[in-house]
């Protein structure tokens, strides 16, 4: 199980700043629209993504990495939403702001398998995690992909905060509870995971 760092913080967002940060969300999604990555070993995810700030985590056949553009439309990324900024400012404790925001859109039946948030330049910046819409059990372990885990529902305007020890920890959705939420037109669940992806 993760060690000291792993905090959530239930309903974090009320209802207004949820559906006026969905909105956000979609509006931009016009610009850089959501899209399905495939892994390096060419396997097409069960999300899709999109991202906010001057760098998006993409993962391609090239790798996982961070870049400045949209893979289909070679446009910059959309500024990160003010809300975001604020809760970062307030709840990570980090000495610069992110410059990244993935922002993943599940349906009910996408996953995502453990792994480890591991691409960005300096492990001492947190990754703080936005849940909007269909609640989701999420899992997290220690930093062994083989450890122990323990699961935790996380609701619509809750925030998750890895740092510290639980920086480094193996986490994974394992599955979208369809319905639990009415804030997303035609249901699912979008996770905003703000980072500090370059260096300080």
């Amino acid at each position: 199980m993760a060690a000291d760092g792993f905090k959530v913080f239930p309903g974090r967002l009320d209802g207004s700043a949820q559906a006026g940060l969905a909105e956000i969300v979609f509006a931009a999604a016009q610009v850089a629209p959501f899209y399905r990555p495939v892994t390096p070993g060419g396997r097409p995810m069960s999300v899709r993504m999109t991202n906010f700030g001057p760098l998006g985590w993409v993962t391609d056949a090239a790798g996982y990495r961070y870049q400045a553009l949209h893979p289909e439309t070679g446009r910059p990324w959309p500024a990160i939403p003010a809300t975001l900024i604020d809760l970062w400012r307030g709840l990570a404790e980090a000495p610069d702001d992110p410059d990244c925001c993935l922002v993943n859109l599940y349906d009910a039946q996408a996953r995502m398998s453990l792994h480890q948030d591991r691409d960005e330049a300096d492990f001492r910046f947190p990754v703080l995690s936005v849940s909007l819409g269909d609640s989701a059990v999420f899992r997290i372990g220690g930093k062994s992909r083989k450890g122990p885990t323990a699961t935790v529902r996380l609701a619509s305007g809750d925030v998750c905060l890895l740092a510290g020890s639980a920086r480094l920890a193996f986490h994974g959705v394992d599955r979208v509870l369809a319905g639990s939420s009415r804030l997303i037109p035609g249901g699912g669940r979008l996770n905003l995971t703000l980072r500090r992806a370059g260096p300080a």
